[in-house]
Order: structure tokens, then sequence, then C-alpha cells
């Protein structure tokens, strides 16, 4: 079968390195996959090109517009970030007093939404690559999350992206820890899905950092002992930085004014919030119903519309305010960001519209609803499933 890259990449975007860029993979260049999900088995596959072509438009209109304007709106976000993390860090060095401690932590909690939302997150996929500046470029960034960023290059933009929703290709169905899907087999463990969930919510970075070992691939020898020494040299150089900045240096400043231990405990709070923000978001991207998960006959043999569709109907969006959005790293965006992982945050909102309407046009669900709403679906289908004979229902 002849196979083509879905990369459109120019000279003008960059060629990162280390796993940063997103890319579907070798797609099949016609066809259709061994098996269509059974959300797209009404579309023929003449109808799936189409589809695969009108959405490469709009990828490509995002590509000639971006500009002066969407770089400077980064830089803008970038030094709201850095000023909202000194003047709370500032205000925690007398957090002996209740209101500067609330100060803050709230806006320290802030600072780190954004930071790992809107820009690490979207850096790191290389969105910024084209404006060739090494300090917000893909290969050069490490965010403020505990997880190095390379690490996290490789699970989340080289295999997450890839294979989206597929059991048994995507480890994020779950993240080795949680029955998210019915055709993963029932185990007892699995009557503690709530449990283990909730503990993982403030505890989220610390989860990535652990699932990004990739350790059950090193058990199953599909990873070298070598690559795993490596990772897990990385990760302990990461811990060592994050334990110095949030748990070493701001408490020890604040020990000047007696407020080290209000200090200490704001900075863990602030990271805990993050945290569950993060947790809340992602999974509400993936998890609530009304998302399809997909067999590796699905994937196989897939063209580019047929990735286009699976990344449409295997995600969720959260509907809400701009402010809300910018907090998610318009994650809130889910769909919009699986069909083009590269393109600058930003520019999601411009593009739902229309992703929207080929969805209705095609006949096929985009899924969405508030915050609220989305997070207890996805609790619910998390309960529905920690039980035997329980199925998630479309």
């Amino acid at each position: 079968m002849t196979v083509i890259s879905p990369s459109k990449a120019t000279p003008a975007e960059g060629t990162a390195t280390g796993g940063s860029r997103t890319r579907p993979g070798k797609l099949a260049e016609s066809g259709s996959p061994t098996v269509r999900p059974p959300a797209a088995a009404h579309l023929s596959d003449e109808q799936v090109a189409e589809l695969g072509r009108e959405l490469d438009a709009i990828r490509d209109e995002i590509l000639a517009k971006r500009g002066a304007a969407d770089a400077a709106y980064i830089r803008r976000v970038i030094k709201i970030q850095r000023g909202l993390e000194i003047s709370g860090r500032a205000a925690l060095l007398v957090s002996k007093n209740k209101a500067a401690w609330v100060t803050g932590t709230t806006l320290l909690s802030l600072a780190k939404i954004l930071e790992n939302m809107e820009i690490g997150h979207n850096v790191l996929h290389g969105q910024w690559d084209w404006m060739r500046d090494p300090d917000i470029h893909s290969t050069t960034w490490e965010w403020d999350f505990v997880t190095p960023s390379r690490s996290w290059q490789h699970t989340h933009n080289d295999l997450h992206h890839r294979w989206t929703n597929v059991v048994g290709k995507d480890n994020d169905v779950g993240y080795n820890l949680l029955r998210m899907d019915e055709q993963q087999p029932w185990k007892p463990v699995n009557l503690a899905n709530p449990l283990f969930n909730a503990i993982l919510a403030p505890l989220f970075e610390w989860g990535i950092a652990i699932y990004d070992l990739e350790l059950t691939e090193f058990k199953e020898g599909k990873k070298s002992k070598e690559a795993l020494l490596k990772d897990l040299k990385a990760l302990g150089k990461k811990v060592v930085t994050q334990f110095t900045k949030d748990y070493a240096a701001t408490p020890a400043v604040a020990m000047l004014t007696g407020s080290g231990k209000q200090a200490l405990y704001g900075t863990l709070t602030a990271n805990a919030v993050r945290n569950v923000w993060a947790h809340a978001v992602i999974f509400c991207g993936h998890f609530p119903e009304g998302t399809d998960t997909f067999t590796e006959e699905m994937a196989e043999g897939e063209t580019r519309g047929d990735w286009y569709i699976r990344q449409m109907i295997g995600s969720a969006n959260i509907s809400g305010s701009k402010f809300m959005h910018i907090m998610t790293g318009n994650l809130s965006h889910q769909i919009e960001h699986h069909l083009f992982p590269d393109l600058p945050s930003n520019r999601y909102a411009e593009v739902a519209p229309k992703v929207r309407e080929i969805c209705q046009r095609y006949g096929l669900k985009y899924t969405t609803g508030p915050l609220l709403k989305q997070v207890g679906s996805t609790w619910g289908k998390i309960f529905k499933l920690a039980l035997p004979g329980k199925t998630a229902q479309a």
C-alpha cells in the first residue's frame, strides 16, 4: 500500500527534534481502515477523503494567517504568567499574615496553571516553533511540571496523539492505572477506580511522571534498561529542580519573616490546585460520555481523513468563557487540538465553528458541554467501569 506522511510542514514552521512535533505517522494515501468506527460507518471512502481535504484547508488557512499578532499573544501570556508567579512568591514571603497567604497561594496557583496549560503544553507541541525564538521553542522549553519535557513529548506527542483512544496502543486510556473502557478486561483491582482517580487528581504531575517512565513497556521487554535508567536520571534531576524551587528556596527565604512553614504550605497548595485543574481538563477532553474508543483494526490502514475522524469522535470539548479557555490551555477545544495539535492555541476558538459544521454535515458527533457536566460525566464513567459487566454508553 502506498503511504504518505500527513505532515504539511513548511520551512517556515521549522523542524524540531526529540519528538517535540506531533505527527499522525504514516497514513494510507487512499482506501479505508480494516474496520471503520461505527460512528463513521455511514461514510464512503470518497466522503472521508473530501472531509480530510476540508480539514487540511482549515489548517492551511491558519498557517497562512499566523503572524505578529499570534507572537504578541504568546509573549503577553508568558509575561502575565511570570508576573503572577513573582507576585505570588513575594506574597508568600510574608504569608504569616493570612491575607498574604491567600493572595500568594492564589496568584501562584494561577501562574502554575497558566504555565502548564496555555504555555508549557502548547509550546512543547511545537505550536510556536515557527517564531524561531529559542526561548519559546519545543526543543528548549522546560515546564513547571515534575515530569521532564522530553519524556512527556514522547509519550504524549509521539504516542498519544498518533494512537488517540486506540485501546492497546494509547496508554493514556487509563494511564495504566484506571479502567476507562469496556474493552479493557475487568479485574478486582478496578473496584478502586474512583479511589485511584481521587488520589491521582491532586498528585497528577507525579502520576504523569511515573507514567512517562513507561514501566509497563520495560517489564514487557519493549524498553531497554539503558533507556529506563536514562529516563530515571532525567526525572531525578527534574525532581531536584522542582523541590528546590518550591519546597526549599521559597520557604527558606520566607523564614526570614517567620513565614517559612506558611510558604511551604502555600507552594504545596498551589501545586495541588494546578494538578487538580489539569487532571479535570484532560479527563474531560478524553473520557466523558460521547467520546469513542477504537480497536487496532480501526486504525490499521486509515487515511488522513480517517485519522481526522478518529480525533473528532474520540475527543470532547468544554464550553465556557474566554478566560476559562485560556486557563485550560485552550484544551477546552480538545477536538480542535487533536485535529491540529501544532496550530497556535489562540486560534482554536476561530477554528471550532468550522469543525463543528463539518461534523454536522458529515453526520459525525461533536461532543461538548459545560465544565461541571463534563466532570460529572467523566466521574460517572469511572464509577461504572469500576464494576464488572458495566459498560459506558456512547
